[in-house]
């Protein structure tokens, strides 16, 4: 199936959702809009076409906005009574890193349906949640029951690659589109996690800075087997091992503080900053993303010297991945420059700022009940991303952001491990469900 060229299927007549979402995820899964952090790939044109025609044909008009060739976004108005001016941004990216097909188990860009779950690239990052909103859209379109609220969906590129092509210039160059918008939510968040049997769905309501840094090291070029004491590799090499070994000590922001309170009264302990990692420890495989928030960190990543053997070269580079906490920017980057020392220069590659909104008011409430409804046995807490979405972007409109995808998962997926990895899937009642939580959402909020 070509679904590059299936802007002529007919409109649905259905208003469930989840009837729809499970086709929608498989047809995004289909584009290849693989991002490799430059000018290669083949960009997220074709999706975003996808995507606009999904919304044309149930009436609601979308304008495709290319950055740069093939960077393509898409942006549509929806709802609204006349009685409400503010707006709700509901946003989600439509590129993926990218996946070597000899490593997983199906095409990785098949969009298959194998034992209960959708495989392929995005299906949890973030073609799942695209599709969400589209069959919401798209139900309630057909049902006439557009949102009492106005909305403004916004399907962005190059996420992956700080959104550079996508959000960051949206906000910049075109903010009128996001004009009456006060809050808005998007990705990573909403998802279940099981502690001691206890379903536990976990709202981003927080995110770590980033600092993407190229570190330079410039010293002597000479002959491999005389002595040089102004060795670029060494001094870069030197730097780097400091950084890499150095131990962050823990530090605890507002929004972990509440989710390592719900889960001390699940196990029957006083949450406090002694226990905050055995706390954490208590989430099992997503601990992995989820511990990685008691601590700001800086891990290298790339190296890059030389080309010979036998030649010291003048130059030495590395790259490394730093995010920093909410309220402890300068601590971070006092530190990394005692690190790095003063034989090594910094350039950064993308350098975005940590946010962190308060855990109440309407949209929370509603995210809350939504969730509930469908899951009368879950609890719902916030928790902080250890990693960086578009949220950074559009909360500098003034926004109050969350991450809220919601996913009802099964208790022994290693969800967090399918996040850029090999055979990423998503379950298929997941996905159904996550369609129904959202149409409650969008009803209500």
């Amino acid at each position: 199936m070509d679904v590059a060229h299936d802007a002529d299927r007919a409109p649905v007549e259905h208003a469930d959702p989840a009837a729809e979402v499970v086709d929608l995820c498989r047809d995004l899964i289909r584009f290849d809009t693989s991002n490799y952090g430059g000018a290669d790939g083949p960009g997220e044109r074709r999706a975003a076409e996808y995507v606009a025609a999904r919304l044309e044909e149930v009436g609601v008009p979308a304008e495709i906005i290319e950055t740069a060739p093939g960077r393509a976004n898409v942006v549509a108005r929806w709802g609204g009574d006349g009685e409400r001016e503010d707006a709700l941004l509901v946003h989600g990216h439509l590129d993926v890193v990218p996946a070597a097909a000899e490593d997983w188990t199906v095409d990785p860009f098949s969009g298959e349906v194998q034992d209960g779950y959708v495989w392929g690239r995005g299906a949890v990052d973030m073609k799942d949640f695209d599709a969400m909103v589209l069959a919401v859209v798209r139900a309630r379109q057909t049902a006439g029951r557009a949102p009492a609220r106005p909305v403004v969906l916004c399907f962005t590129a190059d996420e992956e690659a700080g959104g550079h092509h996508g959000a960051e210039v949206l906000v910049r160059d075109r903010p009128e589109l996001f004009e009456g918008c006060t809050e808005a939510v998007g990705e990573v968040g909403g998802f279940s996690t099981t502690v001691r049997g206890q379903r536990l769905y976990l709202i981003e309501a927080a995110e770590r800075g980033m600092a993407w840094m190229r570190l330079t090291a410039r010293g002597r070029a000479g002959h491999g087997s005389m002595i040089n004491d102004e060795n670029a590799v060494t001094r870069l090499a030197s730097a780097i091992a400091r950084i890499g070994a150095h131990e962050w000590p823990l530090r605890l922001t507002p929004t972990m503080r509440t989710l390592l309170a719900t889960v001390g009264e699940v196990v029957g302990e006083e949450a406090t900053p002694e226990n905050a990692v055995a706390l954490m420890e208590e989430f099992g495989s997503a601990t992995r993303m989820l511990g990685a928030v008691l601590r700001n960190s800086a891990n290298p990543t790339m190296l890059d010297a030389g080309y010979k053997v036998n030649v010291i070269p003048s130059e030495a580079t590395a790259h490394v991945d730093g995010r920093f906490l909410p309220g402890y920017e300068d601590e971070f980057f006092a530190t990394l420059a005692e690190l790095i020392g003063d034989d090594v220069t910094t350039e950064f590659v993308s350098r975005q700022p940590p946010w962190e909104m308060p855990y109440d008011g309407a949209v929370v409430d509603a995210m809350t009940r939504s969730l509930v409804a469908e899951d009368p046995d879950a609890l719902v807490a916030p928790f902080l991303m250890s990693a960086g979405t578009d949220a950074k972007h559009f909360g500098r409109l003034g926004m109050r952001t969350y991450g809220f995808t919601p996913l009802r998962l099964p208790a022994d997926l290693d969800f967090t491990a399918l996040f850029h990895g090999v055979d990423e899937r998503v379950p298929v009642d997941a996905l159904e469900f996550g369609a129904r939580v959202m149409d409650r959402f969008l009803g209500e909020v």
